[in-house]
């Protein structure tokens, strides 16, 4: 049995792991599928405090006050920094990072600071009065390439705003261990993929373990559970 954390991203919750977790649950293993502050069923906690820090703070007191160890610890898009700012706090509880589709920012950088301008512009044009990023549910999920009308109907509404800080604050300043880690790059985007230049650096770069490719869109979670629970159980192998 191996432990499993699974970090959701921008305006989703823990519930959108539910298909994976079921599957790496009913092959053996233990899964941990943590809210971040301020979206999901704790958008209620957001407040002008919720940054990158906390939401690297609710991971790491999961692993704390659950006394996890050997955890493959995996990290959907923009919670690419958060797992690895868990990776600088709680490297000793770990034994490996999966970045899905996932930003890597190195330390003194944000996730906005990887965007393109235009796009780095766009979300901060939708901040509100309480400091959050509000998307169209409709229109991100054309984004994320999420087609089945039934799939939408389950993500659309379950999709809160953003806290801004989440995506603007820098990782901390420091190193990051050099723990095993590898990438999954999600291959179907409609219009660009911020994501492929990623993959192709990791690919190029003999401090990863290895490039996977899923043929589906940005929430393969949601879109290709079965291949998604498939790389991660090859991984745990």
């Amino acid at each position: 049995m191996a432990v499993v954390v699974l970090v959701h991203g921008g305006w989703h919750g823990g519930w959108v792991w539910r298909s994976v977790a079921t599957r790496l649950r009913a092959a053996g293993h233990e899964v941990h599928t943590p809210t971040l502050t301020g979206v999901g069923e704790r958008a209620h906690l957001h407040g002008s405090h919720v940054g990158l820090a906390t939401h690297v703070e609710d991971v790491v007191a999961v692993l704390g006050m659950e006394d996890l160890h050997d955890v493959l610890l995996v990290g959907h898009s923009s919670s690419g920094a958060v797992i690895t700012g868990v990776a600088q706090r709680a490297a000793e509880r770990l034994a490996g990072l999966v970045y899905l589709d996932a930003f890597v920012p190195e330390p003194g950088q944000s996730v906005h600071d990887l965007l393109p301008p235009a796009r780095r512009e766009f979300f901060l044009s939708r901040v509100d009065a309480d400091d959050r990023i509000v998307l169209d549910p409709d229109t991100a999920m054309d984004g994320w390439a999420i087609r089945d009308e039934a799939l939408r109907a389950w993500v659309g509404p379950r999709l809160t705003p953003q806290p801004r800080r989440g995506a603007d604050d820098p990782l901390p300043e420091g190193p990051v261990p050099a723990l095993e880690r590898w990438y999954v790059h999600c291959s179907d985007k409609p219009a660009g993929d911020a994501f492929a230049g990623v993959a192709a650096a990791a690919r190029d770069d003999a401090s990863w373990r290895g490039v996977e490719v899923l043929d589906t869109g940005h929430d393969a979670m949601v879109t290709d559970p079965e291949g998604t629970t498939r790389v991660l159980l090859a991984l745990l192998s």
